[in-house]
């Protein structure tokens, strides 16, 4: 099943890269690059958040293209 969203793909992939690294700084340095840039909670940086969330969720389907390449390749 190929829906062909590759530039979908490597947008939610940037994405969530970039959320990664956000939590990583938090969690390093209790540094948030998005509230330093936007402001603490300001519209844009909930856009932000929202949209790193939206991307991870996107990324779980990445498990049903995985599990059918598998079953594909073995046949």
């Amino acid at each position: 099943m190929n829906m062909n969203n590759k530039g979908l793909d490597y947008l939610a992939l940037t994405v969530a890269i970039i959320g990664a690294i956000n939590w990583g700084l938090i969690g390093f340095f209790s540094f948030d690059l998005v509230a330093f840039i936007f402001g603490n909670m300001s519209w844009l940086s909930r856009i932000i958040y929202a949209v790193v969330g939206i991307a991870g969720l996107y990324i779980i389907t990445f498990y049903m293209y995985a599990g059918g390449a598998a079953r594909e390749s073995s046949q």
